[in-house]
């Protein structure tokens, strides 16, 4: 896959940057940035890498794998590129939720939108939300305007 540009960058930092923070200061695991590939399938291999990833503490016992990790992330953060289509993005999230994921983030600069994916009684649900937030994260709450907020604004 090709680089992304320059707003998909700067938009997965609005994410990444007060995620991280915040799970540091509450000490609840470890974020991870874009190209952190995790194994998600088996016979045949498959590898995601999702823009930004959050793992509870208890999923790394000692140090952070200097490889590929095994499973999916506990919430895999995906930032929308311009050539990314609905039906793409849809599957993306449900792989990353059949995987195991316990929810998904998709962020759409275009539409300057967040919205939150998870299982619910065995189907994908998606809803649109105002604010980051997440069970797993208590305390955490990222108001979606924060994320496309220019340097100058």
């Amino acid at each position: 896959m090709s680089p992304a540009g320059g707003e998909h960058g700067w938009v997965i930092m609005n994410v990444a940057v007060p995620l991280a923070v915040f799970v540091k200061q509450q000490r609840l695991g470890y974020v991870l940035g874009a190209e952190t590939g995790f194994v998600i399938h088996h016979e045949p291999d498959s590898v995601r890498a999702p823009d930004v990833a959050f793992l509870c503490r208890e999923r790394i016992q000692g140090e952070v794998p200097a490889g590929f990790l095994e499973g999916a992330p506990d919430i895999a953060v995906e930032v929308l590129s311009p050539s990314d289509t609905a039906s793409e993005v849809l599957e993306k999230a449900e792989d990353w939720l059949t995987a195991g994921c316990d929810e998904v983030w998709l962020v759409d600069p275009r539409r300057r939108s967040v919205s939150i994916c998870t299982w619910v009684d065995g189907a994908m649900v998606r809803r649109t939300v105002g604010a980051l937030s997440s069970r797993l994260l208590p305390g955490f709450h990222l108001p979606t305007e924060q994320l496309f907020v220019r340097a100058d604004g």
